[in-house]
């Protein structure tokens, strides 16, 4: 037998590993959303098969008004194709529209056990925080979450700190039905990349930025106006000592630090250099115009795509019209195994 060399020229192309990013329509993300993990979904679509969707049905365990929610869907929507996501490289849709979801979650939910739910520590959390209505859904929205991911056979997952829970309890499900039934999901594995800024409050640096802070100066939405972001980078909390380098007891400038850095790619070393001797007005200034340079392209893409509503929705249903596609097979896979009749 003749002997086969391998070249690159005609080496098969490694097949791409599955990734799949969710995010809640939950109000205009923050910088320190954007820093620590959207600005990275557009690296994650250039290396793997992957898929964004704007997980609406999780919303829905805390009650909300529907025109402000359907407004905060679409805006969401808009905003993962103003990060650069692109519709023929990637898919992108609204997890609603893919009826799939609730339906495998239905049947995940009867092959999760209910002290697994019950030691969810966010569950804990937010029954306190919605001591009013602590609800069926509050309450099993991790086996929705293992739908989402087990639906598109995702190999990847990105997850911090507050979500490897519900990763590692969506391994479990999907363990389990495949030990009864035989391969059926892919066990997905977390995926750790690029290491996004960790944004603090600008006015309590030891606390993470948030959007639900009730002191708006706080913290930066994507699209905060440029003249919006200088004055609350300049408002900011610092120390007295005027010093711009990292180190322990400087929690203000840790945070300026590290906004500046991921905005600019300069290292914690080199914005020192560049900045020793000046004080901390002529920091906050640089920091400012980077944060403004850094949003404007997604603000302006956003504003644009906005005024577009047709070309929005053209792009959810033909988003939601591939996703159908990948999902149903791995539904009705599942139906299958668990003794339904499948059409």
């Amino acid at each position: 037998m003749e002997e086969k060399i391998i070249t690159p020229e005609n080496a098969q192309p490694e097949k791409k590993k599955k990734i799949l990013s969710c995010i809640q329509p939950s109000g205009i993300p923050t910088l320190g959303n954007y820093l620590g993990a959207l600005k990275n979904w557009k690296l994650l679509s250039d290396e793997f098969d992957s898929a964004f969707a704007v997980a609406d049905l999780h919303a829905i365990t805390v009650r909300q008004d529907p025109k402000k929610l359907r407004q905060q869907i679409t805006e969401v929507f808009a905003l993962l194709l103003a990060i650069g996501l692109d519709p023929e490289k990637s898919i992108i849709f609204i997890q609603s529209q893919v009826p799939a979801h609730a339906q495998l979650a239905w049947i995940l939910n009867c092959y999760t056990q209910f002290g697994e739910m019950a030691r969810m520590t966010q569950f804990k959390d937010k029954s306190q925080s919605h001591a009013d209505n602590v609800n069926v859904g509050l309450f099993s929205y991790p086996v929705l979450m293992a739908a989402d991911i087990l639906l598109y056979q995702a190999d990847l997952v990105p997850v911090g700190a507050d979500q490897k829970q519900h990763l590692e309890i969506a391994r479990d499900i999907a363990s389990r039905f495949n030990g009864i039934y035989g391969k059926t999901f892919t066990i997905p594995d977390p995926y750790i990349g690029k290491q996004g800024a960790r944004v603090m409050s600008l006015h309590d640096p030891t606390k993470k930025m948030s959007k639900s802070d009730p002191n708006p100066k706080s913290f930066i939405s994507v699209f905060d106006e440029p003249n919006t972001i200088m004055k609350k980078i300049r408002s900011a909390v610092t120390d007295s000592e005027g010093g711009v380098y990292y180190g322990e007891g400087k929690e203000g400038i840790n945070n300026l630090m590290g906004i500046y850095s991921c905005c600019t790619g300069l290292t914690m070393e080199q914005i020192e250099k560049d900045f020793a001797g000046k004080g901390y007005g002529d920091f906050k200034n640089a920091v400012g115009e980077a944060v403004v340079e850094e949003l404007r392209p997604v603000r302006e893409r956003y504003n644009m795509l906005m005024k577009d509503q047709a070309y929005l929705m053209d792009m959810a249903a033909k988003g939601a019209e591939t996703a159908s596609r990948i999902a149903d097979r791995t539904l009705h896979k599942a139906m299958k195994k668990c003794g339904f009749i499948v059409k």
